[in-house]
C-alpha cells in the first residue's frame, strides 16, 4: 500500500493540529512551513478536511485551523480512505472498490493480499491521531536496528 501525497500532507497537517489541540489556532502559513507542504496544495486539503468536519477554521488576525474533534476521534483509516479510497494492495481484494481480475479463480497470492488488506485496515482503523503523535519517530534506513520493527 502506498498513500498519495495528498493523504500524506493531510495526515501531517492533522497531526500538527492534534499536537496543538486545545491551544491557539495554527495559521495556514505555519502549517505549510512546519510540514513542508506547498501552501496552495494545503489550502485545498484544508477545505477538504473542513468538509469532513475534522477541522474548523477560525477567522481573524490570529486565526487559523483547529481540530473540530479530539485527536482520539480521527483514525488514520478514515483519512486514508477519504483521500485515497482504498487500503487494499490490489483491486481484486478491495472491499469498497473491487476490480475483477481474470486470474482470480487460479491466483496463488490473492488470499495473501486479502490478509494484508485486513491487517492494514485493522491497524489503520485502530490508530488515532492521538496514538500517532504520542509515538516516537522511526529512524530512517541506515539504522536497521531501529528501522525494521520486527528485529
Amino acid at each position: 500500500m502506498k498513500i498519495s501525497k495528498k493523504t500524506d500532507y493531510a495526515l501531517r497537517a492533522l497531526c500538527t493540529l492534534a499536537e496543538s489541540y486545545g491551544d491557539e489556532p495554527v495559521s495556514l502559513r505555519e502549517l505549510a512551513e512546519r510540514n513542508r507542504i506547498p501552501k496552495r496544495f494545503l489550502e485545498q486539503i484544508m477545505l477538504d478536511l473542513k468538509t469532513k468536519n475534522w477541522v474548523t477554521s477560525v477567522p481573524g488576525k490570529y486565526g487559523g485551523y483547529v481540530l473540530a474533534c479530539s485527536p482520539e476521534q480521527i483514525t488514520l483509516g478514515q483519512v486514508v480512505r477519504h483521500f485515497d479510497g482504498i487500503l487494499a494492495p490490489i483491486g481484486c481484494v478491495s472491499v469498497t472498490q473491487y476490480q475483477a481480475c481474470t486470474e482470480e479463480s487460479v491466483c496463488k497470492f490473492r488470499r495473501l493480499m486479502a490478509e494484508i488488506r485486513d491487517f492494514v485496515a485493522r491497524q489503520m482503523d485502530s490508530t488515532t491521531l492521538l496514538a500517532v503523535i504520542e509515538g516516537k519517530p522511526l529512524l530512517p534506513p541506515g539504522r536497521p536496528d531501529e528501522f525494521y520493527l520486527g528485529k
